[in-house]
C-alpha cells in the first residue's frame, strides 16, 4: 500500500471510490460474520476464534501491513496487529476493532441464521455485522480508498482484539506490559455509534461496568416442598429478595453508598424515540428517573443478566439449597469502577436475608471513560462527518455500555486523542437477536473515516 503521498484527495472522488468497495465489503464481512468467535469455550470451540483471527491477520498482510502478529493476551486470548509506516514526519493513528461477538442467544429467534450474513430490508444481518466486525471492514474500506487516491498520509497502527465482550480485560494487561506497541498521535475506536442512522456522532463518555457472580446457600440440598416449605429458608426466594434491593420503586439502581442522580449536558434522548428504539411494549413504563440521557450515560445502571435456578419445565416442587445469578453494573464517568465493586458487594451481602450464606466473586470490571473533544482530532473528524453527511453536523452523544481499553488508552496516553465512531446505531439491536448493519452507514463512516485521516494528517503537518 502506497503511504507516500499526503495531498488530500477530492472528496467527491474518495466518496465515488468508497462506494465502489460495497461490494467487497459485503462479501468479506459475510466471511468474518461466519466465525463463530465467541470467547467463550463453554458456549463454542476456541478454533473459531482463533480462525476469525486468523483471517484478520490475512486481511491486514494483503494490504501491505507490517509486523502483523497475534498477540496472546493473559485471558488466554489472541488480539491481531499491524503497522502500516507512513510518509516521514507524519502523525500515527491507531484504528481498533475487536472480531470476538456476543454469543446469538436464541438462535431460533434469527429470521435468519445469525452467522450467516443476510440482505434483507435494506440491512445486512447477521451477528457480528455491527459489533463489531463491521468496524473492522470500516477501517480496511477507508485504507483501501486512499490508496486509490495517492495513498494512506499517515502512519497507522490496527489493533483488533479478541475478547472485548468477555470484558475479561486481555488486550488491556498486554498494554500495559508493552506500552510502546499501541502508542500513538490519535486513536479511533470503531465500536461505537451514530445516535440514529444518518446523524453523524461521535461518542465522548462510555460507562464502566463491573460483573459479579452471587452465590446464596441455605440447604445441604433441596428438600420437599410440602414436607418443608414455611419454615426451611428457600435459597431462590433469599436471592430473588437480594436482587429486588437493587432497585427502588420506579426502577431506578440503588446501590447502597452509590450515588446516582448525576445529570447528562449535551444532545438528549427523547422517550417516544428511546421506546422505539428499545421496542418497549405499549403500556409498559420505562424505568428510573431524570432524562432518558441521564439514565443511560450520565448514572449507574444495574442488571440481573442471569439465574441458575430450576427451569420451569420438569421442576419438582422443591425448597431450593441454593441459587445464583449473575450481575451487571455499568458505572459512569465520575465513579470508580473498583470502589463501585466493592459497594455491590457489600451491599449484596448486606441485604441478604436469613442469615443465609452469601458469595460474592468478581467477573470482570472496566473503568468509564470519557473524551477531550476539543481536540484537534474532534475538529478533523467534526470536518470529515460535515462532507460524508451533507446537511448533517457532528453530533456528541455519551454511550451507556462500555469499552475498557478506552480507558487503559487514555492512562498510557495522556496526550493521545481518542475518538469513538462505529456502525452500533440503534437499528443495529447489537447483543440482541437479529443484529443487522446499514450498509449506508458503512459506507458513510468509511468515507468520512478516510477524509478524517487526511484532515488530521494536513493539521499535524
Amino acid at each position: 500500500m502506497d503511504t507516500s503521498s499526503t495531498t488530500q484527495p477530492d472528496p467527491a472522488a474518495l466518496a465515488t471510490t468508497v462506494a465502489s468497495l460495497q461490494p467487497r465489503a459485503l462479501a468479506e464481512l459475510a466471511e468474518l460474520v461466519a466465525f463463530k468467535s465467541v470467547a467463550d469455550e463453554a458456549q463454542f470451540p476456541r478454533s473459531e476464534c482463533e480462525a476469525a483471527a486468523d483471517w484478520v491477520a490475512g486481511a491486514l498482510r494483503a494490504e501491505g501491513f507490517e509486523d502483523v502478529a497475534l498477540l496472546d493476551t493473559p485471558d488466554g486470548t489472541q488480539s491481531v496487529y499491524g503497522h502500516l509506516p507512513g510518509p516521514a514526519g507524519a502523525p500515527t493513528v491507531l484504528l481498533y476493532a475487536h472480531y470476538d461477538v456476543q454469543p446469538p442467544l436464541n438462535e431460533d429467534a434469527w429470521i435468519s441464521p445469525p452467522f450467516e450474513l443476510t440482505e434483507r430490508d435494506g440491512r445486512w444481518y447477521g451477528r457480528g455485522a455491527a459489533d463489531c466486525k463491521g468496524g473492522f471492514i470500516m477501517h480496511l474500506t477507508a485504507l483501501r480508498a486512499l490508496k486509490e487516491h495517492g495513498g494512506v498520509p499517515v502512519g497507522v497502527k490496527v489493533i483488533v482484539e479478541g475478547s472485548e465482550e468477555q470484558g475479561t480485560g486481555g488486550l488491556e494487561r498486554y498494554a500495559e506490559a508493552h506500552p510502546e506497541l499501541l502508542a500513538a498521535d490519535a486513536i479511533v475506536i470503531g465500536d461505537a455509534g451514530n445516535f440514529r442512522v444518518g446523524l453523524p456522532t461521535v461518542t465522548a463518555t462510555l460507562r464502566g461496568m463491573t460483573m459479579v457472580r452471587v452465590q446464596v446457600d441455605t440447604l445441604e440440598g433441596n428438600l420437599h416442598s410440602g414436607q418443608f416449605g414455611g419454615a426451611a429458608p428457600d435459597a431462590l426466594a433469599a436471592l430473588i429478595r437480594v436482587l429486588d434491593s437493587l432497585r427502588a420503586e420506579d426502577g431506578s439502581t440503588t446501590v447502597d453508598g452509590l450515588t446516582a442522580a448525576q445529570e447528562w449536558e449535551g444532545l438528549q434522548y427523547g422517550e417516544d424515540a428511546f421506546r422505539q428504539d428499545a421496542k418497549v411494549l405499549d403500556g409498559v413504563s420505562l424505568i428510573g428517573s431524570g432524562t432518558v440521557a441521564d439514565r443511560i450515560w450520565a448514572r449507574p445502571a444495574v442488571t440481573v443478566i442471569g439465574i441458575d435456578c430450576p427451569p420451569v419445565v420438569g421442576a419438582t416442587p422443591s425448597v431450593q439449597a441454593g441459587a445464583r445469578a449473575l450481575i451487571s453494573l455499568r458505572v459512569p464517568p465520575g465513579q470508580d469502577a473498583a470502589e463501585a465493586t466493592k459497594l455491590l458487594t457489600a451491599h449484596l451481602q448486606a441485604h441478604t436475608p436469613w442469615n443465609a450464606r452469601v458469595t460474592v466473586d468478581q467477573v470482570g470490571q472496566g473503568q468509564p471513560f470519557q473524551a477531550d473533544t476539543s481536540s484537534p482530532a474532534y475538529a478533523s473528524m467534526a470536518e470529515a462527518m460535515r462532507i460524508a453527511y451533507p446537511g448533517e453536523e457532528m453530533q456528541t452523544a455519551g454511550m451507556g455500555g462500555s469499552i475498557p481499553l478506552c480507558n487503559t488508552l487514555a492512562s498510557l496516553y495522556p496526550e493521545t486523542e481518542i475518538l469513538l465512531i462505529g456502525l452500533s446505531e440503534p437499528e443495529a439491536q447489537i447483543h440482541a437477536v437479529n443484529e443487522s448493519v446499514s450498509p449506508e452507514e458503512l459506507e458513510r463512516l468509511s468515507l468520512a473515516e478516510a477524509l478524517f485521516l487526511t484532515k488530521y494528517a494536513a493539521g499535524k503537518h
